[in-house]
């Protein structure tokens, strides 16, 4: 049986008014959450970590609904989200995939089932590792105004033996968004893309 053991968490929480343009009366606000767990299987090769994914769909919904919390308590507030990892040095990549259908679905269910894939990234790496987390629109991945990314990082984490779990979201498109394409305002909605 696995347990997921959390050392800490890390909340971070951006209110962007400008990028060098006219400053908006509502700001964007991004933010994202950091878990730091122990990784049970660093430092060996472990044919079967299935039994880790199931382990941390609790955690994957915890810390989506930590984070909406921090951006303002709204879940129909959010518009864009995306999720990352970054795994110690003695665990390997495949560990870090193991985050993506708890995250996702995390985030899908806090949010009222949002339709579109979430999207991610991950690494290796060590204590003080950044990552840029990407950022899509939460129903339509076609949205190109929702294209961002959040840097994300803990200053002392990850341990080798760790593995730093991370959700993203944001309240709204890039702050002077217009580079065309399919607006938000004209999402169907049915399979994730349009």
């Amino acid at each position: 049986m696995i347990s997921i053991e959390v050392r800490k968490f890390l909340t971070v929480v951006e209110e962007i008014f400008h990028e060098g343009g006219p400053r908006a009366t509502v700001p964007l606000r991004r933010g994202s959450i950091a878990a730091v767990i122990r990784n049970p299987y660093a430092g060996r090769y472990e044919p079967d970590i299935l039994p880790m994914m199931e382990a941390l769909k609790p955690l994957g919904l915890a810390m989506a609904r930590r984070l909406v919390a921090a951006l303002g308590g709204e879940a129909g507030a959010i518009e864009g989200y995306g999720k990352g990892i970054i795994v110690g040095g003695r665990g390997e990549i495949e560990h870090g995939a193991l985050w993506h259908a708890p995250g996702g679905y995390g985030m899908r269910e806090v949010l009222g089932g949002a339709k579109a894939i979430v999207v991610s990234t991950k690494k290796v790496g060590g204590p003080g590792a950044r990552l840029d987390v990407p950022l899509a629109h939460v129903n339509a991945s076609y949205v190109r105004s929702h294209f961002d990314a959040m840097e994300v990082g803990v200053p002392d984490a990850p341990h080798g033996d760790e593995i730093v779990v991370i959700l993203a979201m944001a309240t709204g498109p890039r702050i002077h968004a217009r580079v065309g394409g399919l607006k938000a305002s004209e999402i169907v909605g049915k399979d994730g893309l349009r």
